[in-house]
């Protein structure tokens, strides 16, 4: 067997590996989908359950019946995207701080901020809880926003990136009389628009997914993010637990997040190509 043949069975193999993957991971995401669209008169157990002889959207009327899904879904969108906007500035700018200017105490503050990532959100609870207890903002939707305002995990990662930008573009930007902020915004971003795809696709799935600090924070339903709203369903009625209307809520939730990340990941490749003919 020539060496073209074997390559090419290679090929198949890792291609047919990677389907059969793939197949598995979105296996349970169709499954759950098919089942929120199953009255509750069909068999959701076994492989019969993926086939859906009358699909119906009854689930997710009576769900829009149980909960303020319209409300929760705001707030969803509200957190998530000003949280992910205010992120993406702040750590790039911070980021930018660390990699392109030279100040006293520098290396120390960047370093300080890094060792911050060894310490658990979690263990911050309390104190952050009082200091919005203080601010009046418990049961606001600002409280989920204004605490992780700039993550040392993003700053560390824009410093990163920023700092393999060349400072001859800095240093002639300033010659051509370009003042600091109207580097960052000119030269910095443009630069870094992949970095900035990257850290918003992660920030938005853990926003969106974000279950512990609303549930901290949030103390009336129609201030509750989607996530925790549908955490509260029922999980049963009389001796039966409805799961395809439970279903329905999962659904509502995890379908716009695979969406905003395929629509990012395109933006991320399409700027990788970019940089790549630039360069």
């Amino acid at each position: 067997m020539g060496y073209k043949n074997k390559k090419n069975l290679a090929s198949i193999a890792v291609h047919g590996a990677l389907t059969v993957i793939s197949f598995i991971c979105i296996l349970p995401i169709l499954w759950m989908c098919l089942i929120s669209l199953k009255p509750a008169s069909e068999s959701i157990s076994g492989f019969r359950s993926i086939w859906v002889a009358d699909p119906t959207l009854s689930n997710f009327h009576k769900l829009f019946s149980m909960i303020p899904v319209a409300a929760n879904f705001f707030n969803s969108v509200f957190t998530t995207v000003l949280g992910t906007v205010t992120s993406l500035f702040f750590c790039a700018l911070a980021g930018f701080a660390f990699a392109k200017y030279k100040f006293p105490g520098r290396n120390f503050l960047f370093y300080f901020v890094i060792a911050t990532m060894l310490v658990p959100p979690e263990v911050g609870a309390v104190p952050l809880f009082v200091i919005m207890k203080k601010l009046n903002l418990i049961n606001s939707l600002w409280s989920l926003v204004i605490p992780r305002i700039a993550t040392a995990v993003g700053i560390f990662y824009m410093h990163q990136y920023i700092n393999d930008v060349p400072d001859e573009l800095i240093e002639a930007a300033k010659i051509d009389g370009c003042r600091d902020f109207g580097i960052f915004r000119q030269i910095i971003l443009p630069v870094i628009k992949p970095a900035l795809a990257s850290w918003a696709s992660v920030t938005l799935i853990a926003r969106w997914n974000d279950f512990f600090w609303p549930l901290l924070y949030l103390r009336k339903q129609a201030k509750y993010t989607l996530m925790v709203t549908i955490s509260l369903l029922p999980v049963s009625e009389g001796l039966s637990t409805p799961w395809p209307v439970i279903l329905s809520g999962t659904t509502l939730v995890i379908i716009p997040i695979i969406v905003l990340y395929l629509i990012l990941q395109t933006f991320q490749k399409a700027g990788m190509m970019a940089g790549a003919v630039k360069g």
